[in-house]
């Protein structure tokens, strides 16, 4: 976060003192925005630490609250492995049509690569925390 609030605040000086904007800098504050979320979305996952709303779910027996667990775990599951393949397949568009960003000319397919692989960690994350969920030992 410290990197991304530098290279805007770069951008911003540099474009209030001289009329030039860095605009090639917004590329890699984007690149690092998704980046970062999705890493922190894996991470919340595994630790069950990701936001909900558990005022309804804790009237619920602890039975039935697992179940609800598991099945917002089912749907995030669902949600992410969605991303996973359109987001492949718009990786694979860029890098077959070899499209390149506007600011640094970079191939595009570095940039979006990571949202597949990305999604596929957090799929990763959301079977273990499903797997410590159901643990016959209690532990959730």
């Amino acid at each position: 976060m410290a990197l991304i609030c530098v290279i805007s605040l770069a951008n911003v000086v540099v474009r209030y003192l001289t009329d030039v904007s860095f605009a090639f800098t917004e590329e890699y504050s984007v690149f690092l925005l998704v980046f970062m979320t999705l890493i922190g979305s894996a991470a919340a996952f595994a630790t069950d630490g990701h936001i909900r709303i558990v005022f309804l779910r804790n009237l619920l027996p602890v039975r039935h609250q697992r179940l609800a667990d598991a099945l917002a775990l089912l749907l995030s599951a669902l949600l992410f492995t969605m991303v996973l393949y359109y987001g492949a397949l718009f990786a694979f568009d860029e890098w077959q049509y070899e499209e390149t960003s506007p600011g640094l000319g970079y191939p595009n397919w570095i940039y979006t690569v990571w949202l597949p692989l990305l999604c596929g960690w957090i799929l990763v994350s959301i079977a273990g925390r499903l797997q410590r969920l159901f643990r016959h030992d209690g532990d959730a």
